[in-house]
């Protein structure tokens, strides 16, 4: 059997079962489960991983590292594909991420929002981001404190190269309910209150991996980022 194959026939038995565990969520909260797209993230799995997501109707796929985007979107020109960067995004490869992403999750300091715009403005565009908040604290998290995350988003916000389309958190990965919940919930009041800020333009919530996207969801997430529960652990 192929890699090819071997993810096809993954998918084909967790997809489904993925989406009705999305479905059952959104019900519990009241939502429509449409509302909410997955992220399938690809990242750490060969080429085979992409081609097996699009078979499988995914077409919005998520990276961590800029270089290995660069070497896998070439491959997938021109077949639909909506690539996220979901990872830490350094200086030097802020180029890449802008020219590669169809929408970056993580814009976790004004240095990085403001190079980001500065690459859009020069080219006569705004680049599509998504404002990192840290609200559990944790020092391994990258993201804005939730005690400045306002201002740094108001900040963020008026930056002329950007399309500002709401926020993005990591919760602690741990499996205790209340602390997941309370993180979520958390960001999702910070994007209420955010709301009246000039140039927040969407009301997105990147939150919830593949440990705690149910919970993310009942909390009010319209982006999960999934990969282990889609294709299983990363090969090596």
């Amino acid at each position: 059997m192929t890699d090819r194959e071997a993810y096809q026939r993954a998918l084909r038995e967790r997809s489904p079962r993925v989406r009705e565990r999305i479905a059952a969520a959104a019900v519990r909260s009241g939502r429509d489960a449409a509302a909410v797209r997955i992220v399938a993230v690809t990242k750490g799995h060969p080429l085979a991983v992409v081609e097996a997501a699009l078979a499988e109707g995914l077409r919005d796929l998520g990276e961590n590292r800029v270089e290995e985007l660069a070497e896998k979107s070439p491959h997938f020109e021109g077949r639909g594909v909506r690539w996220h960067v979901i990872g830490h995004v350094q200086g030097r490869k802020a180029r890449g991420a802008a020219h590669l992403a169809a929408l970056i999750h993580s814009v976790d300091s004004l240095r990085l929002a403001g190079k980001l715009s500065r690459l859009g403005e020069a080219e006569g565009r705004r680049v599509p981001v998504l404002v990192q908040v840290n609200v559990s604290g944790e020092a391994t998290k990258g993201g804005f404190p939730e005690a400045d995350a306002l201002g740094a988003i108001a900040r963020v916000a008026e930056l002329g190269g950007l399309r500002v389309l709401g926020l993005m958190t990591m919760a602690p990965f741990t499996s205790d309910v209340r602390t997941l919940r309370d993180t979520f919930r958390r960001t999702r009041r910070l994007l209420e209150a955010a709301a009246g800020i000039d140039g927040l333009e969407g009301r997105e919530l990147s939150m919830g991996m593949s440990n705690d996207f149910e919970i993310a969801i009942e909390e009010g997430s319209t982006m999960v980022r999934l990969g282990t529960t889609l294709f299983g652990e990363r090969p090596g």
